[in-house]
């Protein structure tokens, strides 16, 4: 990831929204339906097996650190942050095409209030240096950390993908990524060149952590701020998914306590996850997907799915409000 601004404009935006909806052959499916891979891999509860490793990626890059730190109530309220990203990330994956063209608005607008300065100096990024939350390369990181966790997350309960349904999984995300705003440019090729360029990205200096992303990172990791306990064995399942410099450069204990306790997870949980009933297993907005496709009103179990995944009942973006985003 290179040291510059990048931003996404508003007409660049507007180029990409008409281009998914060019090429959505059902918007009442949405960008992608029923039998596509993305709602195979996002329909599993075991994401949330991932969701830790993923914020802490994030959290790696010191703009995304800064910008939750000055922008955002994640100190105080994690479980808000959880919401807010499931509650975009599903809308687009499983909701109809207005929906997800409505939540990527939702997101792109957000956005552009987010930017700020550095306040110290932290991997290739100095003091002072300036970031913006709809800058390019930012939103790619971001993107990047939600579809490689999500299919290491499923891979840990369920039999891994083929080849050819990594290659599908990450052709279709393409889709996904234009409605974080980011253009397909600036996209690795294929699934093998995204793997190189995770790679890259982790033995760079784009990615640095500080006391603030430590500090931020253990109180997600131990749930501070939020009524939800976080188990042992899903810390010690977070460190052993995490790569090892980031292992390191977070503090993250990862003994042989943990090491055996992650292990023990990696036993067990394949073993109950496959014999859940699929109304628990399948998250909400997939059930809310499935039953609009079929005419069926969204059930008790299901809203109860979505709230808490997204903390709503329904899947819902309404057109961007500017007074209220102030």
């Amino acid at each position: 990831m290179e040291a510059r601004c990048q931003s996404v404009s508003q007409e660049e935006i507007e180029r990409l929204w008409n281009s998914v909806a060019d090429q959505t052959a059902d918007p009442q499916a949405g960008i992608f339906g029923p039998s596509s891979i993305s709602w195979k891999v996002s329909r599993e509860s075991a994401l949330f097996l991932g969701a830790g490793r993923a914020a802490l990626l994030q959290l790696a890059h010191p703009w995304v650190a800064t910008a939750l730190d000055q922008h955002s109530n994640l100190r105080h309220d994690p479980l808000a942050r959880f919401h807010n990203t499931f509650r975009v990330v599903f809308t687009m994956v499983f909701g109809t095409l207005d929906q997800a063209l409505a939540a990527s608005r939702h997101l792109y607008h957000l956005h552009t209030r987010i930017r700020g300065e550095l306040p110290e100096s932290v991997a290739a990024y100095a003091q002072d240096f300036h970031y913006e939350a709809n800058e390019v390369n930012a939103l790619l990181w971001v993107y990047a950390t939600l579809i490689e966790s999500a299919l290491l997350a499923y891979d840990t309960v369920l039999p891994p993908l083929s080849s050819g349904e990594r290659e599908s999984y990450y052709a279709e995300s393409k889709t996904l990524a234009a409605l974080f705003g980011i253009p397909r440019e600036a996209l690795p090729a294929d699934w093998s060149s995204f793997e190189a360029w995770m790679r890259t990205m982790l033995a760079s200096d784009a990615l640095g952590v500080n006391a603030l992303s430590r500090e931020m990172a253990h109180s997600i990791l131990h749930g501070r701020g939020s009524w939800v306990p976080i188990p042992g064995w899903y810390r010690a399942l977070t460190a052993a998914l995490m790569p090892e410099r980031l292992q390191s450069e977070f503090s993250l204990v990862y003994g042989e306590r943990e090491k055996r306790a992650a292990a023990r997870a990696r036993s067990w949980l394949p073993r109950i996850y496959r014999r859940v009933p699929a109304a628990l297993r399948f998250v909400g907005p997939y059930q809310e997907a499935q039953s609009r496709l079929l005419g069926r009103r969204v059930n008790a179990i299901t809203r109860a799915s979505n709230r808490f995944w997204t903390g709503q009942a329904q899947m819902m973006f309404a057109e961007p409000d500017r007074k209220s985003e102030q």
